[in-house]
């Protein structure tokens, strides 16, 4: 249990204040809660007038996983990635291939 942490339902709110340029000293103990290091990006933002700090990879794994909701279990979204992409690449290849045949056959026109 964190020590800013009485219970699991209540916490005692740490108090800080605004410097110079708007700046806020994250206290080491939330710090490290958050697993946030000096020059560690972070996120901001504010929902319902309410700062809220996280930072940047357990904004990443957030958002995964309330994505992952809406995936059929299985399912990779690099892999369909990857196989649209190689599907798109086949297709202007094909559309490449056959304006060069085309080409070809109006210059032999023109040699004959």
């Amino acid at each position: 249990m964190s020590h800013t942490q009485l219970s699991d339902n209540f916490r005692t709110p740490t108090k800080t204040k605004i410097g110079a340029n708007g700046r806020i000293v994250i206290p080491a103990a939330i710090r490290e809660e958050l697993g946030i290091k000096p020059g560690d990006p972070v996120v901001m933002d504010v929902e319902d007038g309410v700062l809220r700090i996280e930072s940047y990879p357990t904004m990443i794994a957030r958002i995964q996983r309330e994505l992952a909701q809406y995936l059929p279990a299985g399912v990779s979204l690099a892999d369909e990635l990857i196989a649209e992409r190689r599907e798109e690449a086949r297709r202007e290849q094909e559309e490449s291939d056959r304006e060069i045949e085309q080409l070809r056959a109006r210059l032999e026109e023109k040699i004959a």
